[in-house]
């Protein structure tokens, strides 16, 4: 498997373009499956994941092609096929997003139980609820989920017992085709929901409310093909943020939403680092020390968890001690242990890490555990005295858009060696 090795001890600085939103590509790709006809699709990020959802609509009949650098067409007509099995779901939760259209569409879906990162159980039993309270029959089994409906699904009101953003999303999309109203309470409000809900109104279906807890939808008998231009990715955006203050860099993040990062933008303020929105476009310059800030994420508007990681890295620098709180998943620490290797001073007491900044890390071999601790360790490794190695970097490729490239851009000395081996 191929590593990256980082030089650290440079500022970063110059400006970096965020790529199109992971999180908002995939269900994009599965909302296409809910009506026959020629999708556009604009900018798109050129990522593991975003090849596998197109893996996996191509096994149900969509037929697929790349239109620019960063765009692709997709042709639905020929969806026929229900299933997905399970060596292409199994290294994606997304995947679970073929549900909820699939049902809608073809009254029927059979999808392996998803993989993903390891970083907690993410169980889907709010999706099954969901599209069972729409009428759908749920029967697991051999690991796959098998859900099926005879005629079509009817709106229901439908309360989350979580705050879920591909539970959500999963409903949705069923309820768009839907007879009658659902409503769903205590619904995600990220932005990728709202950005799946703008594509399925543009589509012709009737949703409101996208992006608050109560979510409207007025189901109708058929949607059509639509364009979207996809949004940029928060998480990508937030990282870039935290490699310029964690390095003392001077970095212009461009083409994200403020609004979306505010929370990021907002803790990073806190701790001595300069930020500045003009328009779509965020700068970022690290301060002359790093103050130690406590943090608990929560969903959205909140401090997101696919940021906490990152944020520890940089906490590790700071000048004092803090505490970071876990409260999405259960087992999202594991990235602890390869900071500490770097030098950290990091303990973990339940659902809190608590963090003391030391005066340098030191580069080291070190293993991505998944998406967001591969990029915690990048983070380190630029601000690490000597070079560091990571290893398993295909955690890093599933998230993160010609991350070297972009690094590179902004004046970072970092390789890829193909195999692990120079």
């Amino acid at each position: 498997m191929d590593v990256i090795v980082i030089e650290g001890g440079k500022p970063l600085k110059g400006s970096v373009t965020i790529s199109g939103a992971k999180n908002s590509a995939l269900p994009i790709f599965a909302a296409t499956l809910l009506a026959p006809g020629e999708f556009t699709l604009e900018n798109i990020p050129d990522l593991m994941d975003v090849r596998t959802i197109i893996k996996i609509i191509t096994e149900f009949g969509c037929r697929v092609r790349k239109n620019g650098a960063d765009g692709y067409t997709v042709d639905s007509t020929g969806v026929n096929n229900h299933e997905a099995p399970y060596d292409l779901v199994k290294t994606m939760r997304a995947s679970c997003l073929a549900l909820g259209p699939l049902v809608a569409r073809l009254g029927r879906a059979r999808v392996s139980l998803p993989g993903g990162c390891a970083i907690g159980e993410r169980p889907i039993d709010q999706h099954l609820k969901g599209l069972s309270a729409l009428g759908a029959r749920i029967d697991i089994s051999h690991g796959y989920v098998d859900a099926h409906v005879e005629g079509r699904l009817v709106g229901k009101h439908i309360t989350m017992d979580l705050v879920t953003v591909t539970g959500v999303m999963n409903i949705m999309m069923a309820a768009a085709l839907a007879d009658g109203q659902t409503v769903i309470d205590n619904a995600a409000r990220e932005p990728e929901v709202t950005a799946l809900a703008d594509f399925l109104n543009a589509m012709g279906a009737n949703i409101r409310g996208a992006g608050t807890p109560t979510i409207v939808i007025e189901g109708v008998r058929e949607l059509k093909p639509a364009r979207v231009t996809n949004i940029a990715d928060r998480v990508e955006a937030g990282t870039f943020m935290a490699a310029a203050a964690i390095t003392g860099g001077d970095v212009d993040v461009c083409g994200v939403d403020p609004v979306n990062v505010g929370a990021i933008s907002d803790k990073l303020r806190e701790c001595g680092v300069t930020v500045e929105e003009n328009g779509r476009n965020i700068h970022v310059r690290g301060g002359e020390r790093i103050i130690p800030i406590n943090v608990t994420t929560a969903p959205f508007p909140g401090f997101a968890t696919d940021m906490q990681a990152q944020y520890m890295a940089l906490m590790s620098l700071a000048d004092g001690a803090c505490v970071i709180t876990e409260t999405i998943f259960e087992n999202r620490f594991m990235h602890v242990a390869e900071l500490r290797r770097m030098g950290a001073d990091i303990t973990v007491s339940g659902k809190s890490a608590h963090v003391r900044g030391v005066k340098k890390l030191s580069g080291a071999p070190v293993m991505a555990t998944d998406l967001r601790a591969s990029a915690s360790l990048a983070i380190a490794a630029l601000a690490a005295e000597g070079e560091t190695t990571i290893s398993r970097v295909y955690h890093l490729d599933r998230g993160y858009e010609h991350i070297e490239r972009k690094l590179m851009s902004l004046g970072a000395t970092i390789r890829r060696i193909p195999g692990g081996k120079p």
